[in-house]
């Protein structure tokens, strides 16, 4: 069982592009490095071979508006109608970041994304960081 946390805002995986000259590149690159130094102390020996079971949390920021005004900024108090809200039903898509973990932790901790059977996502708000689980089943 691999488990870690990666602080800040969940990056979804871009579509790769074509150049003006003709060739492919992948505009997640830098992002995927980043991420990829956050977690590589969790890297086990061997990567997992068998069947996967991945769990992903992410945790999206709260809308600045949602907020009560103190002093003409946003204080750290919820408005009412916003409190019972956890959620989070909008743009970044959760398969694209579930896409982005799924190339990051290849082929260090798993050997292949297709090795997943089981993926459990939510996308809610909160502290802004993606919790990872990944076992074997």
């Amino acid at each position: 069982m691999i488990k870690f946390t990666i602080p800040g805002k969940p990056i979804p995986l871009k579509r790769h592009r074509v150049s003006k000259f003709g060739g492919m590149y992948d505009p997640s690159s830098k992002d995927k490095k980043d991420m990829w130094l956050q977690i590589a102390k969790f890297r086990p020996e061997k990567p997992l071979l068998g069947n996967i079971y991945l769990k992903t949390e992410f945790y999206m920021p709260y809308p600045k508006t949602w907020f009560k005004q103190k002093a003409g900024k946003p204080s750290d108090i919820l408005k009412d109608k916003y409190e019972n809200i956890k959620l989070h039903s909008v743009k970044p898509d959760l398969d694209n970041l579930v896409k982005m973990i799924a190339d990051v932790i290849q082929p260090q901790m798993i050997h292949d994304d297709s090795q997943i059977c089981w993926l459990s996502a939510t996308k809610l708000y909160g502290k802004p960081r993606t919790e990872v689980l990944i076992e074997e089943l």
